[in-house]
């Protein structure tokens, strides 16, 4: 039983918890360009046609490593001397994403559905790119006992994150406007926010892992 208890422990620390909010900030953004979109898209009339073509928003997934390298070496001038290389990245994708997120809410499929899809491939570029960010940061902040916790709490947290932005918006969807929704979503990116500022940049050392 004190091995088990010992095992467990490892789930209380700062730094994976920290980890685990980090993932729900990951998993937050995947509905809001897929399903939950979709039944948004659908509401407003559009055709399945144009609903399909909306599933090529979802290419900067596949395609982030692109720029992996990029966000790995560069320096964001004045806010990484301020926070640090992880998370001067993970402030401004975080940000970025909470921008994206409301103008997607308000930007009125019906009349602009071109305005909505440029809209759309923004919020999964700056979820993409978060997401680069965050594994990163999860290799360099736990110690190595502490991968497998780590790799266990970003995936329930993803899993939180999109059930939250799948069911938890559908549900609000039922009492409240479309645009007021992606608001609450976008606010709920903050969670990520404050987790970055509140806790510490890691200390860089070399690793084999790769931050894609």
């Amino acid at each position: 039983m004190n091995s088990w208890l010992a095992a467990a422990a490892v789930y209380r620390n700062p730094r994976v918890i920290a980890i685990l909010f980090l993932g729900f900030s990951s998993g937050l953004p995947l509905a809001l360009t897929g399903q939950t979109l979709s039944l948004w898209l659908k509401d407003e009339g559009l055709s399945l046609t144009a609903i399909g073509l909306f599933a090529a928003v979802g290419t900067p997934y596949a395609l982030k490593f692109l720029w992996a390298p990029l966000m790995d070496k560069a320096r964001i001038p004045g806010l990484t001397r301020l926070l640090g290389r992880r998370r001067s990245w993970l402030i401004v994708t975080q940000f970025s994403l909470i921008a994206a997120t409301l103008a997607l809410g308000f930007s009125g499929p019906a009349a602009n559905i071109g305005v909505t899809a440029m809209l759309a491939v923004a919020v999964a570029f700056a979820s993409a790119s978060q997401d680069i960010v965050v594994d990163a940061y999860r290799v360099e902040i736990l110690e190595e006992h502490q991968f497998a916790a780590g790799a266990a709490a970003i995936v329930f947290g993803y899993r939180v994150g999109m059930l939250v932005s799948g069911a938890g918006a559908l549900y609000l969807a039922s009492a409240f406007a479309w645009p007021l929704v992606y608001a609450a979503m976008a606010v709920l990116v903050l969670v990520g926010v404050a987790t970055v500022l509140l806790n510490p940049e890691p200390t860089m050392r070399e690793t084999s892992e790769s931050i894609v």
